[in-house]
């Protein structure tokens, strides 16, 4: 096969030859090869394929033949699909060291290749990528400086990263679990009225942040809260390698929310007093204390079904929209019906609690969902009528975008699975060592 015109290269794939130009190399679509038209050195070049031959400019490839020829019927026609009776993992693998993504095969082997990894539970990420072993040459390149430096702050951002790398991390895990559910047990027991008797104090005066309200067990138990909490967000932030990313990441955001309302409410109390306006009305300082809420999800670094439903959630949120819209539109038309059947008609009979629209939609919600509370219900024949098409409509909308919410779980669900157990494995290393 020859591509284009000049001094021709020769790719010696799997004993397969294709012979290019060098101007088609420089703007290859496949990274991998473009790579070669950039090497100065033959070691440069010994970096990219597995052998090189000076006099007849041949670069050999041990790689499958049959897939990269795919992968050529890719470069030329635009369609990537899979090798027939070739297992899907291993061409994908073929086509990461090509430089190719899963996003470039066509639609239907898309799918092929998420339920093939859903079933094996088997993922590549950008952190491990296959066919680059730990110890091969770009492997040694990335991870010597890393082993030169900063090896201590690798393994202190894995520790509170990653709750399964290591004892220490497990230890600091639990810990931590602890700490939130300590906190959660004391924020729900301040509003048991029990808890206030004894002092006999409003819920305003429960909401300050005084000098005595801290020598109380409560305030002393959740300034150690706070204060641990705080801790392990610092450090966390220090040994981050992007401080950019960190600060972004809904988890952090998550934490700052958790811990800042302490402090707030700690220098509300300092810089108004006890007794000013604000501190009587108490409103604010409610609020900011029972955002300590927040430190519930924090439980999400910890366990594996928390994290799958928000990464389920970023992943699916167009289908979420989707189905948002379905119910929106749904409650347009049969909250307008139901208000005209059961209160717009003069029919001697209406229904007060449909006045409304907006009254209306409320029905629509509750009966769409099937729960049903029976606070609202039709006394007209049409109305009824209306109801039962209003309870099928729900089931009907609601189950057409579940089925793809249910696959995105799924898959999510196993690719935290199988990360877990990288880790897992490592830990057991560990422990061998």
């Amino acid at each position: 096969m020859n591509f284009g015109r000049g001094p021709p290269v020769v790719l010696n794939v799997g004993g397969t030859r294709y012979s290019f130009s060098r101007e088609v190399l420089k703007d290859f679509p496949l990274r991998r090869v473009s790579r070669l038209h950039g090497c100065l050195s033959e070691q440069d070049v010994l970096e990219v394929c597995d052998d090189y031959d000076r006099e007849r400019n041949e670069y050999f490839f041990d790689r499958h033949s049959e897939a990269f020829g795919f992968i050529m019927l890719y470069v030329r026609h635009g369609h990537l699909r899979f090798v027939p009776h070739m297992c899907e993992l291993s061409f994908y693998n073929e086509m990461i060291y090509w430089g190719l993504e899963g996003s470039h095969l066509d639609y239907c082997c898309q799918r092929r290749l998420d339920d093939r990894m859903s079933e094996t539970c088997t993922y590549y990420t950008a952190e491990e990528p296959p066919g680059q072993a730990a110890g091969g040459p770009e492997g040694k390149g990335r991870r010597q400086p890393a082993a030169e430096g900063g090896k201590w702050l690798e393994r202190m951002r894995r520790t509170f990263e990653e709750p399964t790398s290591s004892v220490a991390a497990q230890v600091l895990a639990t810990v931590s679990i602890l700490f939130v559910i300590v906190s959660m047990v004391v924020l729900c027991a301040s509003t048991l009225p029990e808890w206030r008797a004894p002092e006999n104090r409003s819920v305003e005066e429960q909401s300050r942040y005084t000098a005595e309200s801290v020598r109380e067990p409560s305030g002393i138990i959740e300034a150690i809260c706070i204060g641990w909490f705080t801790a392990e967000c610092i450090v966390r932030f220090i040994v981050s390698k992007n401080k950019c990313e960190f600060v972004r990441r809904p988890l952090n955001i998550i934490d700052l929310l958790a811990i800042t309302p302490y402090y707030i409410s700690v220098l509300m109390t300092v810089f108004t007093g006890e007794n000013s306006q604000l501190q009587r009305a108490g409103v604010t300082l409610r609020v900011l204390r029972m955002m300590r809420i927040f430190w519930v999800i924090k439980l999400a670094r910890h366990f594996i079904g928390l994290q799958t439903l928000g990464l389920t959630l970023k992943r699916c949120y167009r289908e979420m929209v989707m189905l948002l819209v379905f119910i929106c539109v749904a409650m347009a038309i049969f909250s307008a019906l139901s208000q005209l059947l059961e209160n717009g008609l003069d029919l001697g009979t209406k229904n007060k609690d449909y006045a409304s629209i907006p009254a209306a939609c409320w029905w629509v919600i509750i009966s769409m969902t099937t729960v049903g509370y029976g606070d609202m219900c039709p006394i007209t024949v049409p109305g009824r009528i209306l109801g039962g098409i209003c309870v099928v409509s729900g089931i009907v909308l609601l189950a057409l975008p579940i089925t793809f919410i249910y696959h995105s779980f799924v898959q999510c669900y196993h690719e935290l699975k199988f990360r877990s157990a990288r880790y897992s494995r490592s830990l057991s290393a560990e422990f061998l060592n």
